[in-house]
Protein backbone atom coordinates (compact mmCIF):
# COMPACT_ATOMS: atom_id res chain seq x y z
CA UNK A 1 0.00 0.00 0.00
CA UNK A 2 2.77 2.37 0.64
CA UNK A 3 4.16 2.42 -2.89
CA UNK A 4 0.74 3.31 -4.34
CA UNK A 5 0.18 6.02 -1.78
CA UNK A 6 3.57 7.53 -2.57
CA UNK A 7 2.90 7.26 -6.29
CA UNK A 8 -0.54 8.84 -5.90
CA UNK A 9 0.81 11.65 -3.75
CA UNK A 10 3.58 12.29 -6.28
CA UNK A 11 1.11 12.36 -9.16
CA UNK A 12 -1.20 14.71 -7.26
CA UNK A 13 1.68 17.03 -6.35
CA UNK A 14 2.95 17.08 -9.90
CA UNK A 15 -0.54 17.78 -11.25
CA UNK A 16 -1.11 20.61 -8.79
CA UNK A 17 2.31 22.03 -9.61
CA UNK A 18 1.70 21.84 -13.35
CA UNK A 19 -1.70 23.50 -13.04
CA UNK A 20 -0.32 26.18 -10.77
CA UNK A 21 2.54 27.04 -13.09
CA UNK A 22 0.49 26.97 -16.27
CA UNK A 23 -2.17 29.29 -14.81
CA UNK A 24 0.22 32.21 -14.26
CA UNK A 25 1.01 34.59 -17.06
CA UNK A 26 4.59 35.57 -17.63
CA UNK A 27 5.71 39.18 -17.52
CA UNK A 28 6.60 39.01 -21.20
CA UNK A 29 3.11 37.79 -22.13
CA UNK A 30 1.47 40.51 -20.06
CA UNK A 31 3.70 43.20 -21.56
CA UNK A 32 2.88 42.03 -25.09
CA UNK A 33 -0.86 42.04 -24.40
CA UNK A 34 -0.75 45.43 -22.68
CA UNK A 35 1.36 46.87 -25.51
CA UNK A 36 -1.25 45.77 -28.07
CA UNK A 37 -4.10 47.27 -26.07
CA UNK A 38 -2.08 50.40 -25.30
CA UNK A 39 -1.37 50.97 -29.00
CA UNK A 40 -5.09 50.71 -29.80
CA UNK A 41 -5.96 53.09 -26.96
CA UNK A 42 -3.33 55.58 -28.19
CA UNK A 43 -4.75 55.42 -31.74
CA UNK A 44 -8.28 55.98 -30.45
CA UNK A 45 -7.10 58.83 -28.24
CA UNK A 46 -5.43 60.48 -31.24
CA UNK A 47 -8.62 60.13 -33.30
CA UNK A 48 -10.66 61.56 -30.43
CA UNK A 49 -8.36 64.57 -30.13
CA UNK A 50 -8.62 65.18 -33.89
CA UNK A 51 -12.40 64.92 -33.69
CA UNK A 52 -12.47 67.35 -30.76
CA UNK A 53 -10.26 69.78 -32.67
CA UNK A 54 -12.53 69.62 -35.73
CA UNK A 55 -15.65 69.95 -33.57
CA UNK A 56 -14.23 72.99 -31.77
CA UNK A 57 -13.30 74.60 -35.08
CA UNK A 58 -16.77 73.90 -36.46
CA UNK A 59 -18.38 75.31 -33.32
CA UNK A 60 -16.24 78.43 -33.55
CA UNK A 61 -17.14 78.84 -37.23
CA UNK A 62 -20.81 78.34 -36.43
CA UNK A 63 -20.67 81.00 -33.69
CA UNK A 64 -19.01 83.44 -36.08
CA UNK A 65 -21.60 82.70 -38.76
CA UNK A 66 -24.42 83.17 -36.23
CA UNK A 67 -22.99 86.52 -35.14
CA UNK A 68 -22.69 87.63 -38.77
CA UNK A 69 -26.24 86.49 -39.50
CA UNK A 70 -27.59 88.32 -36.47
CA UNK A 71 -25.75 91.48 -37.50
CA UNK A 72 -27.13 91.16 -41.04
CA UNK A 73 -30.62 90.62 -39.65
CA UNK A 74 -30.34 93.74 -37.52
CA UNK A 75 -29.10 95.74 -40.50
CA UNK A 76 -31.94 94.39 -42.65
CA UNK A 77 -34.49 95.46 -40.03
CA UNK A 78 -32.94 98.92 -39.85
CA UNK A 79 -33.01 99.16 -43.65
CA UNK A 80 -36.65 98.06 -43.71
CA UNK A 81 -37.59 100.78 -41.22
CA UNK A 82 -35.68 103.35 -43.22
CA UNK A 83 -37.42 102.25 -46.43
CA UNK A 84 -40.82 102.48 -44.73
CA UNK A 85 -40.04 106.04 -43.63
CA UNK A 86 -38.81 107.01 -47.08
CA UNK A 87 -41.81 105.37 -48.73
CA UNK A 88 -44.23 107.43 -46.67
CA UNK A 89 -42.24 110.60 -47.47
CA UNK A 90 -42.29 109.78 -51.19
CA UNK A 91 -46.05 109.16 -51.01
CA UNK A 92 -46.51 112.52 -49.31
CA UNK A 93 -44.43 114.32 -51.95
CA UNK A 94 -46.28 112.49 -54.73
CA UNK A 95 -49.59 113.68 -53.32
CA UNK A 96 -48.35 117.28 -53.19
CA UNK A 97 -47.11 117.10 -56.79
CA UNK A 98 -50.43 115.66 -57.92
CA UNK A 99 -52.31 118.41 -56.07
CA UNK A 100 -50.14 121.12 -57.64
CA UNK A 101 -50.56 119.62 -61.11
CA UNK A 102 -54.31 119.39 -60.69
CA UNK A 103 -54.47 123.01 -59.51
CA UNK A 104 -52.55 124.19 -62.56
CA UNK A 105 -54.83 122.35 -64.93
CA UNK A 106 -57.94 123.91 -63.46
CA UNK A 107 -56.79 127.53 -63.77
CA UNK A 108 -57.64 129.14 -67.02
CA UNK A 109 -54.91 131.11 -68.68
CA UNK A 110 -55.62 134.65 -69.69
Amino acid sequence: MMPTLTKTASIVLMSVGALGLSGCATKKFVREQVATVSARVDALDSRLQNTDRVANTAASDAKAALAAAQAASGQAQANTQRLDQLSSRVDSIDQRVTTVENARVKRPRN
